[in-house]
């Protein structure tokens, strides 16, 4: 029997992910056979996986990181969530974590597996985090604070100095998902990482704008200690505990995030930031020339507000399209996305509209 075709990339608009680099695709395949889970029996995947926290802590700016590869955004802020609630465990009966409206519904995931109340605080005028409104909710029972750096749904940065004290002030840890837009802040005046501010744990995801193959995403933390907070026995493998959430975990993933760092880090990704921001401004221009109204582009990610019947008629004409939750269309300037590519989806606008 034939099976269909994975998509191609040529009218993918709003992922946040991309097609690897020929290099990190290249070494997905070479180390799919490897479980940096067992390190005893995949000492050479195991060596590549500390390779990867150290590359991924020059990106951060975090002298000697402490981290894993994970399956993706997801699984570093559940464990994130898992490591400030275990560091309290003896101590807080009803622990919660205070995070900003747009925070990525992993921290859902995270509050139904973890029995950790999340509390959403709403957003400011620039739809960033606003830090009165998130201290309004902090109690004794906080165990941490989760501030975005380039959201979702709107590319925004939130002020990550200033939650890193709120949670600093109470005794919470301050968590930055900057899964998505780690591998672009790093050439912007944004403030947001671990020489930034006292950041103790963060996700950052080469397989997004990092151009590793999937999965690769990945968790670092400030401070060693912090892992220990997770750590299980692990009685029939050559290595005596294992910090990671899931047990058997992708190689691939892990060489391919050190050989697109390799290749790219930093004037790959720089180059890439550029090219991304001025094709994100360059759309948002010629979007609002046509009288819709956009959220000016902090980061490459451009949200319109379309007409939804508009939105469903890109969609039939074979764009990958999808909203924000208040019903704007998200246009991700991914590597594979071209001005060919947003010229060809303006003149449709045009056909539609």
């Amino acid at each position: 029997m034939q099976r269909p075709e994975p998509q191609e990339f040529a009218r993918v608009l709003s992922s946040m992910c991309t097609e690897p680099h020929p290099a990190a695709r290249a070494a997905a395949e070479r180390y799919l056979a490897t479980n940096p889970g067992d390190p005893g029996t995949y000492g050479a995947v195991a060596d590549l996986e500390r390779e990867a926290v150290e590359m991924l802590g020059a990106v951060t700016r975090l002298d000697d990181p402490t981290g894993y590869v994970t399956s993706g955004g997801t699984e570093a802020n559940i464990q994130a969530i898992r490591i400030a609630r275990n560091r309290k465990r003896d101590v807080v009966d009803r622990p919660n974590v205070v995070v900003p409206d747009h925070a990525h519904f992993s921290f859902t995931k995270a509050a139904d597996l973890l029995s950790v109340d999340i509390r959403r605080a709403p957003l400011d005028e620039d739809y960033r985090a606003d830090p009165e409104a998130m201290t309004a909710l902090v109690d004794g029972d906080t165990v941490g604070v989760v501030a975005v750096a380039g959201s979702t749904e709107y590319g925004r940065v939130d002020p990550v100095p200033a939650l890193a004290d709120l949670a600093h002030d109470s005794d919470a840890l301050l968590h930055v998902d900057a899964a998505w837009g780690g591998f672009a802040l790093p050439f912007t005046d944004h403030a947001w990482d671990f020489a930034d501010a006292p950041v103790d744990t963060m996700t950052i995801d080469p397989h997004k704008l990092g151009q590793a193959a999937v999965p690769a995403g990945g968790l670092l933390a400030r401070a060693p200690a912090l892992f220990d907070t997770l750590a299980v026995d692990t009685p029939y493998l050559e290595s005596t505990s294992q910090v990671t959430l899931t047990g058997t975990r992708s190689g691939a993933g892990v060489a391919s995030a050190v050989a697109a760092m390799e290749a790219l880090w930093p004037d790959g990704y720089r180059a890439e930031y550029e090219r991304a921001q001025d094709l994100a401004e360059w759309f948002a221009d010629e979007l609002r020339d046509r009288g819709y109204d956009v959220v000016d582009p902090t980061l490459p990610l451009v949200a319109v507000d379309v007409p939804t019947d508009t939105v469903e008629a890109l969609r039939e004409a074979g764009w990958r399209l999808s909203k924000t939750g208040a019903g704007e269309a998200r246009v991700v300037v991914m590597p594979h996305v071209t001005r060919g590519m947003l010229r060809a989806v303006l003149a449709d606008l045009d056909r539609l509209g």
